[in-house]
């Protein structure tokens, strides 16, 4: 976890190395003392909401096991919860109005920029409750460990991703681990289910993870790009207020494109109906849906506080970390079986998960040499600059 801090994105780094330029080149500066890997604590604040929201895709599958079957409501829970950043949106506006609430507030290309996400993520979140809805929350969720390798193709394209050997490697495994479960007729399959309903749930989450894995670079592009402050309020990265406004929009507008898609297909009308008749009861029927609403909007924000602290590939590689916390939570509460091609992809994801955390770790320690040597060069000459006569 040390070396989560230093996962900052290429365009944030830019920033930061021209913010301290005049620093490194300053010939009477002395050396620091050597770069300790010590993690930021929003991203250690945002990697910690991922995890509690883990119990997200499990409430959902509960939702579907029990008798739910409001597909694009399903995927209105996953995005839902975002009024409940209103009240430290407005807390956190409140404490700095000294410095101006509308230079506090996203600028309009990014509040723009965040909609026209938000309605792509709800169409992702619609696509994954398909999936959910035919699969083992243990089978969709190793499925879903995908989205790293296509967070880390797009944000190669979009964001200047540099690949580094452990990080490649990481990408390779988290993808043939899940890969693992289309092995053999039936893999995973539950008793009873038809393999064309299977492979159609097979297939609808490994898009669901595709147009997801597309979504959280855009979101560093779009932060890069113009979520970036000037005077009092600069930040980098940009204050977590401006992650909390971003993730506010994306999911205001991804609601409203549920909303239409459940006024389509009558879903309003029916969820009386389906509550009376839901497994666990009618008012555990109620409870599921609140938590899972609160759950997700936990995983959500600190996905987007990864993006805006460190980078989208930190973010992609934090939800596969939810893997075995789902697979222990379905094996617990579900009794889903845990069989040998699970096991397997669960091997080979924890691995390259390994693998992306020591790659990140010995990267950052050869850049701080460097640095330091940099330094070293650079006082020495000032020193010889300063004894000429």
């Amino acid at each position: 976890m040390a070396t989560i801090a230093a996962s900052a994105s290429p365009a944030m780094q830019e920033i930061s190395s021209k913010a301290t330029t005049p620093a490194r080149t300053a010939a009477a500066a002395p050396a620091p003392a050597p770069a300790r890997y010590r993690p930021s604590p929003m991203v250690i604040f945002s990697a910690c909401m991922v995890l509690l929201g883990a119990t997200g895709p499990l409430l959902l599958r509960v939702y579907f096991v029990h008798g739910g079957q409001r597909l694009f409501f399903s995927a209105a829970l996953q995005i839902s919860g975002w009024p409940l950043l209103l009240v430290p949106i407005g807390v956190s506006l409140f404490r700095d109005r000294r410095h101006g609430v509308s230079n506090l507030l996203l600028a309009p290309r990014l509040a723009g920029a965040g909609a026209l996400l938000g309605a792509l993520y709800a169409i992702s979140c619609f696509i994954y409750a398909l999936g959910s809805q035919a699969l083992p929350l243990s089978t969709s969720s190793l499925l879903q460990a995908t989205q790293l390798a296509f967070t880390a193709v797009f944000a190669f394209i979009f964001a200047g991703l540099r690949f580094t050997p452990f990080s490649a490697n990481a990408v390779v495994l988290l993808t043939i681990g899940p890969a693992v479960l289309g092995v053999g007729p039936g893999s995973g399959k539950p008793a009873g289910e038809a393999s064309k309903t299977y492979w159609t749930g097979f297939c609808e989450s490994i898009a669901a993870a595709a147009l997801a894995g597309l979504v959280l670079p855009l979101v560093e592009v779009a932060m890069a790009r113009y979520g970036r402050r000037t005077g009092p309020t600069a930040r980098v990265p940009p204050p977590y207020v401006t992650a909390m406004q971003m993730q506010a929009v994306m999911g205001a507008a991804g609601t409203a494109v549920c909303l239409i898609g459940m006024a389509i297909k009558s879903d309003f009308a029916a969820l009386p109906s389906e509550a009376a008749t839901f497994g666990l009861g009618k008012t555990n029927y109620y409870l599921v849906l609140i938590w899972d609403a609160v759950a997700w909007q936990l995983l959500n924000m600190g996905v987007m506080g990864l993006i805006t602290c460190a980078s989208s590939l930190l973010a992609g590689i934090m939800i596969a970390v939810l893997l075995p916390v789902s697979e222990v939570l379905a094996v617990i509460f579900l009794h889903e079986k845990f069989d040998g091609p699970k096991g397997i992809a669960l091997v080979l994801s924890l691995w390259g998960f390994a693998s992306y955390l020591y790659g990140e770790k010995a990267q950052k320690k050869r850049e701080a040499q460097k640095e330091e040597q940099q330094l070293a060069v650079a006082k020495k000459t000032g020193d010889l600059e300063s004894a000429a006569p």
